[in-house]
């Protein structure tokens, strides 16, 4: 799903981003696609990048300044690394799972369960055996904030995740598996996320998988 580092070098600088920029990441959900934002940053070498708690509905429950029309930002250069970090592909999360490693499905529990159809053609439904369920969901609030401290460490404790022990994050297309990353580094951890994700790792012949 990543693109490469030139790629995102060239699309973020003519956005105006350099990598030594301090950036905020929102989104309109309240927190959904800009934790996507956030790890894209992070592992292509974004030195300082924060997710607006609560995104735009937040800011505007607030009543905080909004402005709308186009944008014209000044290019700038941002300088991306070579080979990201933290990033798992489809052979790293095999071998992970059959180590017994927690690989962790940020999906719906329908669709973990392979109870609910796949919204991408031909992706089986189901899960990886051996993964954890977390919708990443359970780590919000109502007002779409994330939790903070020990409720947000419960979250990850009710789910069975071990958040002293190495963790993969996964889900349908990689965007809402970074919300857990997010939810793991609020609590001082890091994780790598498979890129792949279900969409990868359902629609192939060779991989392994599990209803129920």
């Amino acid at each position: 799903m990543l693109p490469t580092p030139d790629d995102f070098a060239r699309s973020v600088g003519a956005l105006g981003v350099a990598e030594t920029d301090a950036v905020v990441v929102y989104d309109t959900a309240g927190l959904f696609s800009a934790a996507r934002v956030w790890w894209m940053l992070r592992v292509m070498g974004a030195v300082s990048v924060r997710v607006l708690d609560g995104g735009l509905p937040a800011w505007r429950r607030r009543g905080l300044p909004v402005e709308s029309g186009p944008v014209a930002p000044t290019p700038a250069r941002f300088r991306s690394v070579a080979t990201p970090a933290g990033v798992a592909d489809l052979e790293t999360v095999r071998d992970r799972l059959a180590q017994g490693e927690q690989v962790v499905d940020a999906r719906g529990a329908p669709r973990f369960r392979g109870e609910a159809a796949e919204p991408r053609p031909g992706v089986r439904p189901g899960h990886m055996p051996g993964a954890i369920n977390l919708p990443y969901n359970r780590l919000l609030k109502d007002d779409g904030a994330m939790r903070r401290g020990a409720d947000l460490a419960r979250a990850f404790a009710d789910a069975g995740v071990d958040v002293d022990r190495p963790v993969t994050t996964t889900c349908g297309s990689g965007v809402t598996a970074a919300v857990l990353n997010l939810g793991l580094a609020e609590l001082g951890r890091e994780a790598d996320l498979y890129d792949g994700s279900w969409a990868e790792w359902g629609g192939r012949a060779d991989t392994p998988v599990q209803t129920g």
